[in-house]
């Protein structure tokens, strides 16, 4: 008996540790079960109001944005240039000897490499920054540190033109700063690129005819902090871009809010991956609205 009890003890202290070691993935197994098979969904929160959004604040609690794993993809034709979606109001544009330029280049969103070229506007801290990396070749600030005096850029680098159009925006308190943003110009590949940076107005004549023909324009599609849905659909209207990518945006609502508004005017397409290789060939005929993923 004392043998038959000596090893029922010791299976039985088998059995314990055995029952502890898989206890915790156990109980991991059960919750990710009951989650998928039975258990509730979260609710969704109500999409913010305009007046509770707040530029600089929604990108510094936004998780990282998602990147492309590698910027050293395939060579480009001549006719080609690449644009990477990284977030907020931030593209890098590739061209085809290899120019990288990002635009509204800042602390919180940057791409993974340093580009050549490096925009910025001056609304909120999420579009510029003080401190640029001093590999960066040419930093083109798109106003002027000399109030009510534009800045001006047109600067050649390889295979790429780089100039740009003033616009005013709103300041904190009310007033306008006169010539706070720019909408760059970028011309590669024999293509032209706007990017509208944080815009706040319509455009005159004179900067339509500053700007001239674009293929391919970013847009603040928000509708609060920079131009209103209204007043954007008529920029738009007036560029005849082939292809409008969507950017500052802060949420599905408020992509979605402009899409709707959009889709009675253009094609809507939404890419699997935030890069799109582009040249005048591949242009759709009419004006599409190509959304790259991200925010």
């Amino acid at each position: 008996m004392n043998g038959l009890a000596q090893g029922l003890a010791k299976g039985a202290g088998r059995l314990l540790r055995t029952l502890a070691a898989v206890a915790v993935p156990a109980a991991l197994l059960l919750t990710v079960f009951a989650a998928g098979a039975g258990a509730q969904p979260a609710q969704q929160p109500a999409p913010q109001a305009d007046a509770e959004r707040s530029c600089p604040a929604l990108v510094a609690r936004s998780r990282p944005p998602v990147l492309p794993a590698a910027f050293d993809l395939a060579a480009l034709a001549t006719d080609q240039a690449r644009i990477s979606y990284i977030g907020h109001a931030t593209f890098l544009l590739e061209s085809p000897q290899g120019v990288r330029i990002a635009t509204d280049y800042n602390d919180y969103v940057r791409p993974a490499v340093i580009p050549d070229i490096a925009t910025m506007n001056h609304a909120h801290d999420t579009h510029y920054t003080d401190h640029p990396d001093p590999a960066i070749k040419y930093v083109l600030r798109g106003w002027s540190e000399t109030p009510g005096k534009p800045a001006i850029w047109d600067v050649q680098y390889r295979d790429v033109r780089v100039r740009n159009v003033p616009t005013n925006i709103r300041s904190f308190d009310g007033t306008t700063e006169k010539y706070g943003n720019s909408i760059f110009i970028f011309e590669m590949a024999n293509l032209c690129i706007a990017h509208l940076g944080h815009l706040h107005h319509t455009l005159t004549k004179q900067q339509l005819d500053d700007i001239g023909r674009v293929d391919v324009v970013m847009a603040p599609v928000d509708g609060s902090l920079t131009l209103d849905l209204d007043g954007m659909m008529e920029v738009l209207a007036a560029l005849k871009p082939q292809l409008i990518i969507p950017m500052h945006f802060f949420d599905q609502f408020t992509l979605g809010r402009f899409l709707d508004r959009a889709r009675a005017n253009w094609d809507v397409e939404r890419a699997e991956v935030p890069t799109v290789v582009v040249s005048k060939a591949t242009l759709p005929a009419k004006t599409k609205v190509l959304v790259l993923p991200g925010h």
